[in-house]
């Protein structure tokens, strides 16, 4: 099948695989309810106007709560003056707002040369995406997360490192996950960003102490503790290690610590590689994977961060295999053993998100160069005007994300002045999928809903 060829001709593909986008979320997938979005509200509505304790809070006929630490609580404070409704209206817009943020880090203005056709293609594929769509659906903070520690990639590798770090103490003090990224800076030597990171993590939670003292003392000494609180290991939706050793029955801590350790060990050595190369984006992309696997539960909703994974795919030239994995994302396929996982089938099936991120880890291009792509006959309303012959170095230029870019500066002269390299994004990485009925449970975990 040819892509169309004339405005006409993609306007109407766009409003088919918008309409059909559009069908498929609001029919198939497992919608959430903006069910986390309404636990953080309620939480935080009982706390200040109801003095209730934060983390007793349960929404009304479940045994879901708050469990985040305490300054996440701290910061969704504002909540407490909105009505649900609000809340969930301000939600979408910072989780828009954030995925925006995301998605300009990792194509730089690469997007540009697509036009609006492009982009209004790559929406409808970043709808598909199983991840995006519970994180929005749940009302999620995973996409602020990401957009705060990509700013921290972003400065470092464009060498702007005088406030690299806030970022990642910010989100580590918000969930725990994020300070993976602290152990990657100082696996890059740099002490400046790493110190930064930690006393911003540290002050962050050092004022929730203030504001919240005993809510903070029963996080640190109880809630953090009690794994109970978060879920059931072997849920579906658990695409971490942890989750595969709970759904084969393998109880022993001593294993999880030992797979834990062999995948921290790989990706400390593939990290250090990528920043040896310079290459700030495939080394945030790697322990954003080593985040979701080590972390004891990796709900779907937190495989956000391989985003950057499938931005370094396309970049160093492997676009066919981005879509092929980016589409089975899209599926929903592990919910097809959400009754029972047993079997071979089961044991392949259930945890094929997290084979996928395995393999990402093991096999992502490091310290590889953007590769240039071929110029192409486009409708010159949707692109810019090629560069004349009598203008070869501002042609250079023009084939990179640009200045801005995730680990790219490009100086006028045309050469590379920051240590990375960026991303660009392929209409080629843009695939559908189709996913099941959408289970009884309303979460992506059993037993508490924020984690």
């Amino acid at each position: 099948m040819r892509a169309p060829t004339t405005d006409r001709g993609r306007l109407l593909l766009v409003l088919a695989a918008g309409t059909a986008v559009t069908v498929f979320t609001a029919t198939v997938p497992l919608l959430r309810d903006w069910f986390d979005l309404r636990v953080y509200h309620g939480a935080v509505d009982t706390w200040v106007h109801h003095g209730g304790r934060l983390y007793d809070y349960q929404v009304p006929g479940t045994t879901y709560g708050f469990t985040y630490p305490p300054f996440a609580a701290v910061a969704m404070l504002p909540m407490a003056l909105l009505d649900l409704r609000a809340a969930i209206a301000v939600g979408l817009l910072l989780n828009l707002a954030a995925l925006a943020v995301v998605v300009r880090l990792l194509t730089g203005r690469s997007w540009r040369r697509y036009g609006w056709y492009g982009c209004a293609l790559g929406a409808c594929a970043l709808a598909l995406f199983e991840p995006l769509r519970d994180t929005f659906s749940f009302g999620q903070v995973n996409l602020l997360l990401l957009a705060l520690v990509l700013v921290d990639a972003w400065l470092l590798a464009t060498g702007r490192e005088r406030w690299a770090g806030a970022g990642i103490g910010l989100a580590a003090a918000v969930k725990l996950t994020p300070a993976i990224f602290i152990g990657l800076l100082l696996l890059a030597r740099r002490g400046r960003a790493a110190a930064v990171a930690t006393v911003v993590a540290l002050t962050a939670t050092g004022f929730a102490v203030l504001v919240a003292p005993d809510a903070s003392r029963f996080y640190w000494t109880d809630a953090l503790w009690d794994t109970t609180r978060v879920g059931q290991l072997d849920y579906v939706s658990n695409q971490s290690l942890q989750g595969i050793l709970a759904r084969l029955g393998e109880t022993d801590r001593a294993v999880w610590a030992l797979a834990v350790l062999l995948t921290l060990g790989v990706w400390a050595v593939r990290a250090r590689r990528a920043v040896a190369a310079g290459d700030w984006a495939a080394a945030f992309a790697l322990t954003g994977l080593t985040a979701c696997l080590v972390s004891p539960i990796t709900w779907v909703h937190h495989l956000v961060w391989l985003l950057p994974s499938f931005a370094v795919l396309v970049r160093t030239g492997h676009p066919r295999i981005a879509g092929a994995l980016y589409a089975v994302l899209c599926t929903s396929v592990v919910w097809l053993w959400f009754d029972d996982a047993s079997g071979i089938d089961g044991f392949l099936g259930s945890n094929l998100y997290t084979w996928i991120t395995l393999g990402l880890l093991l096999r992502l291009p490091v310290g590889q160069p953007s590769v240039a792509r071929p110029n192409r006959a486009r409708n010159a309303s949707a692109i810019e005007p090629a560069p004349s012959p009598a203008a070869p170095r501002t042609a250079q230029v023009s084939s990179q994300p640009g200045p801005e870019a995730l680990g790219e500066t490009t100086a006028a002269t045309g050469t590379a002045s920051g240590p990375g390299r960026g991303f660009t994004l392929s209409a080629s990485s843009e695939p559908t999928g189709s996913t099941r009925p959408a289970a009884p449970n309303p979460q992506s975990s059993s037993a508490r809903a924020s984690s």
